[in-house]
């Protein structure tokens, strides 16, 4: 009987988070939704509290039950839970608001990747990088709310500090700023692309080239795991232990000591020189 109504209590919220996500015009956080069972059982519009963990397994159910293949998807993105529409279905469900298809100039796409790995950063610091002005970029950007303004810079003229917003993250399907990929990742998708396009001409090169990327990775991670090793090395270098400095000290001591009796030897023997010198005359 205890099973029958857990199971039940799990159907009654799945079907709470499918309205919930459908109706909501943005991601939806867990901590969230929690609040708004909570707020429910309150007010006696719902009648069980939900923990997160409880959230949590039956959204992870629902994203198994609303997987691509059904046309639409439930992702995490930008913190939180939305439901979405499969990612190559986009085109053609884009034609229904033709007005509302996001266009992204390679300007802007650079300028957007730059603040993105760089953030907070100034727009100097993408002109730096661009080697051109790229205002009219960024208010463009900030425009379409891909971008916001985070502070200002503490140096002369304070310039603004730039940084993505949590439209970014949904508009590139990430969940947050630590799932961009590395620039390692991209750096070996771009090797990928063009061993793909020399296959196609030349199969042998591209089997040449492919070999030689893979060594050249293989010996970086050589050299970083030797670098490792050596930083090791040099933090196990041992520091005198408490005896062996108090045995230094004592033998300083020591020798402090016994130049000090020799000085006073030497200062009697000159003394009774001087006496005896003295008496013989």
């Amino acid at each position: 009987m205890a099973t029958q109504d857990k199971a039940k209590d799990t159907a009654g919220l799945k079907r709470l988070l499918t309205a919930l996500l459908l109706a909501a015009d943005g991601p939806l956080r867990v901590d969230k939704i929690v609040g708004l069972i909570s707020d429910a059982v309150d007010e006696e519009e719902w009648p069980d509290r939900q923990s997160t963990k409880d959230v949590e397994d039956a959204l992870y159910e629902l994203k198994v039950t609303y997987s691509p293949e059904t046309g639409i998807e439930l992702a995490e993105v930008a913190g939180g839970w939305r439901f979405r529409t499969a990612s190559d279905l986009g085109y053609m469900v884009g034609r229904l608001w033709p007005e509302r298809r996001v266009r992204l100039s390679k300007a802007a796409l650079e300028a957007l990747a730059i603040v993105a790995y760089r953030q907070p950063c100034t727009r100097p610091d993408v002109e730096a990088v661009r080697g051109v002005d790229c205002g009219g970029v960024v208010r463009s950007l900030l425009d379409r709310g891909l971008l916001r303004i985070v502070g200002r810079k503490e140096e002369p003229g304070r310039p603004l500090l730039y940084g993505t917003t949590p439209l970014f993250l949904e508009t590139f399907s990430l969940d947050d700023l630590g799932t961009l990929p590395s620039l390692r990742d991209l750096d070996n998708l771009a090797q990928e692309d063009e061993v793909r396009a020399i296959r196609d001409i030349n199969p042998d090169l591209a089997d040449e080239l492919e070999q030689a990327n893979a060594e050249a990775v293989a010996a970086e991670e050589q050299a970083q795991a030797a670098s490792s090793n050596d930083e090791h090395d040099e933090g196990d270098v041992t520091e005198p232990s408490e005896e062996t400095s108090d045995a230094s000290a004592e033998i300083d001591a020591q020798n402090e000591s016994h130049q000090e009796d020799s000085g006073r030897s030497a200062q009697d023997g000159s003394t009774d020189a001087e006496s005896s010198e003295e008496a013989a005359d």
